[in-house]
């Protein structure tokens, strides 16, 4: 599957013209799945503190309209991230848009941070503890929003449930892009799966840098500021074939003996 992973602006103007190149990119290259960053299309409203609803408001509703315009890309899936509000509770929530039944959720967020500049907790309800595997055709997938892919027990799970990639939206800053990249090869080699991952863009906060990275580790894909959008084809028996190889394997075997030691004692 053709998989196309991005870097987006939040402000109107400068997400308008990226739009364009994006739908550009993604009819020039065939993609077939677009990864958005976290909360592509609504404002970055857990940098202030205090919840507002009408920015909460505001937000959602810029979601919606966009999210109408995501026939424009041409392609089969796209997966982000978007505000919902469910019976009063607020929430981070994966989609993923398909052409046939348009959005669909997924999981909910639920490690997310709480300090100056990330009040997350103060603007969201934790969501879903639990990280199922999800398909697109072919193609299973496990989704960790943003600081979610330092949950790193998560891994050993998606590869027991044979993943082929693991997608991180994010939004995250330029000056910690380096440690990011490196939980996204952590990711991929302990899953023996894919990690893609797209992020927000904005002077100041938000450092844009995407990737798409192999089962062993090895970075396919990175977006830039000239380069913003990237697309690889991804192989779903490549990470199948990676489960058997070292480390998974290893890991494997001791996972089991763990389970098997546990249940012997409960035995006695």
């Amino acid at each position: 599957m053709r998989v196309t992973v991005c870097e987006l602006p939040n402000e109107p103007a400068a997400l308008a013209a990226a739009w364009n190149g994006l739908c550009e990119h993604t009819a020039r290259q065939r993609s077939e799945l677009v990864l958005l960053p976290e909360f592509a299309f609504a404002d970055a409203v857990w940098q202030s503190e205090a919840f507002d609803d009408a920015r909460w408001l505001h937000a959602a509703q810029s979601c919606r309209a966009w999210l109408e315009r995501l026939p424009e890309l041409d392609v089969d899936f796209v997966v982000g991230t978007r505000p919902v509000t469910r019976e009063g509770y607020h929430f981070n929530e994966g989609f993923i848009w398909t052409r046939r039944q348009q959005c669909l959720p997924l999981r909910r967020k639920y490690f997310m941070p709480d300090e100056p500049g990330g009040w997350e907790s103060h603007w969201f309800t934790r969501g879903d503890a639990m990280f199922p595997r999800y398909t697109a055709d072919s193609l299973s997938f496990g989704l960790n929003i943003c600081s979610e892919i330092w949950s790193l027990e998560t891994y050993s799970a998606y590869a027991s449930m044979g993943i082929h990639v693991v997608m991180c939206p994010r939004a995250t800053e330029a000056a910690t892009a380096a440690k990011w990249r490196a939980a996204g090869i952590v990711a991929a080699v302990r899953a023996g799966a894919f990690c893609v991952s797209s992020n927000r863009v904005h002077p100041g906060s938000f450092g844009g840098m995407g990737w798409i990275i192999g089962p062993d580790g090895d970075v396919l894909a990175l977006t830039s500021a000239d380069s913003p959008f990237s697309t690889v084809d991804i192989d779903p028996g490549v990470a199948e074939a990676a489960r058997s190889t070292y480390p998974r394997y290893a890991l494997a075997e001791t996972a089991t003996a763990a389970a098997w030691n546990r249940a012997s004692r409960r035995r006695k």
